[in-house]
């Protein structure tokens, strides 16, 4: 069956994003790995690096929103790509001149943190305006297939890098794929319009808020908004205390572990391709409330997990549950998200649902590291997943996609 076309533009901004989202997941965790392997510091210091480039780089983006709704997105989205690429070539640059140092990792994540923010902000705007609405979940359904494919092949391939060519390979070949992605935005072409701004050219301290504001009085974002970013935040924190109750205190090897990971993410994938069928069929809201509630029911299964053979499959079973209801309820939701938000509202919108999202991780990523010492990983993954139990209560009740629709996107496209 031949898959609809979206256009040339959309064909580049899909380019940009598969090219991006390559690179990050060949990158993934090359920071502490450099950390411990290059620089030789200890579990506090790469915790501290974690939670650096989340917090402080979502406090930073903070500003950022604002300031992108009133520009034109796609010079936005180029712009941070070369920061992306600038900041993270310098890792390798300052390692064969033998200058890299901790601090130099911690600024860099927060530089790529701000920018990742940013990126995502005026990419979700500019996508609102360049693809018709009834094409969105299509959209969004190939950039979740997109993401989910690179995490199957990426972290494979990165760790094979790093074995043959050094630990900084994976963060060059990231920073690379920025550049990739600043040319792809680049090429698509076509003449975007200057969003208007009321009220002056200045950007106002009550700006800064708008965002929240915006979803805190709607309807139909505000549950969405505590459901999501409490479910992401969970899954989160737990995901080292997973790791320390694998590798250590159930003795599975370093390649059993990433089997346990990688092998799930062909649900994504699977779940990424079924979205736009099961909302064809059953409807958009009914979509996203069941796949909401069922992505909530797997990680109370990671509890029970043992040594051996068993214990292995018992991950694999509950990942692949877990990943694949997140590859049908993602695409929904942030299709739902963009047409559930005014069009002047989406930068700012974004942006304060992605710093609230990343500040949570970092904050309960602490917090259940905290709780795993006084108790045990075990006993802190048990309680994550109870509190996710309770997460589908926060989902939207009402199907309000006909009592609070958003003005029509023009599309400049």
């Amino acid at each position: 069956m031949t898959e609809r076309s979206l256009g040339r533009q959309f064909r580049w901004l899909w380019t940009a994003y598969t090219a991006s989202t390559f690179g990050t997941w060949l990158g993934f965790g090359a920071f502490p790995l450099i950390a411990i392997l290059v620089l030789h510091v200890g579990p506090i210091e790469v915790s501290l690096l974690s939670a650096a480039g989340l917090a402080i780089g979502a406090v930073v983006a903070v500003p950022l929103g604002p300031w992108v709704e009133f520009r034109r997105k796609r010079p936005v989205m180029v712009t941070m790509d070369l920061i992306r690429f600038a900041a993270l070539m310098s890792v390798p640059a300052a390692f064969a001149l033998g200058w890299l140092t901790f601090t130099q990792l911690v600024v860099v994540s927060i530089v790529a943190a701000a920018s990742d923010i940013t990126f995502k902000a005026a990419s979700g705007a500019y996508l609102k305006t360049l693809i018709p609405r009834a094409d969105l979940l299509v959209a969004n359904g190939r950039f979740e297939a997109t993401t989910w494919t690179a995490t199957v092949v990426g972290p494979p391939l990165g760790n094979a890098a790093i074995g043959l060519f050094g630990p900084v390979t994976t963060v060059a070949v990231d920073a690379v794929s920025y550049l990739l992605s600043a040319l792809s935005i680049r090429a698509i072409g076509g003449r975007e319009p200057r969003p208007d701004r009321s009220g002056g050219p200045r950007l106002r301290a009550g700006d800064l808020l708008d965002g929240w504001r915006y979803i805190l009085t709607h309807p139909a974002l505000r549950p969405l908004f505590f459901n999501t970013v409490l479910v992401n935040g969970l899954i989160m924190a737990t995901s080292p205390l997973l790791a320390i109750l694998m590798l250590d205190r159930l003795g599975f090897a370093p390649w059993q572990y990433g089997l346990a990971f990688g092998a799930p993410c062909i649900g994504g994938l699977i779940g990424s391709r079924l979205a736009q069928p099961l909302v064809s069929r059953f409807g958009q809201h009914k979509i996203l409330l069941t796949a909401g509630a069922l992505r909530a029911c797997w990680p109370l299964g990671l509890t029970f997990v043992g040594p051996g053979t068993a214990g292995l499959v018992l991950v694999i079973a509950v990942q692949f549950g877990l990943v694949a209801c997140m590859g049908v309820f993602n695409p929904v939701f942030a299709t739902y998200r963009l047409e559930q938000t005014r069009t002047d509202r989406v930068a700012r919108a974004l942006s304060a649902w992605s710093v609230t999202s990343n500040a949570t991780i970092a904050a309960l990523t602490a917090m259940w590291g905290l709780l795993a010492t006084v108790t045990s990983p075990r006993t802190a993954i048990a309680i994550a997943g109870l509190l996710m139990l309770t997460t589908p209560l926060l989902l939207p009740r009402r199907d309000r996609t006909k009592k609070h629709q958003p003005e029509p996107a023009p599309s400049h496209a």
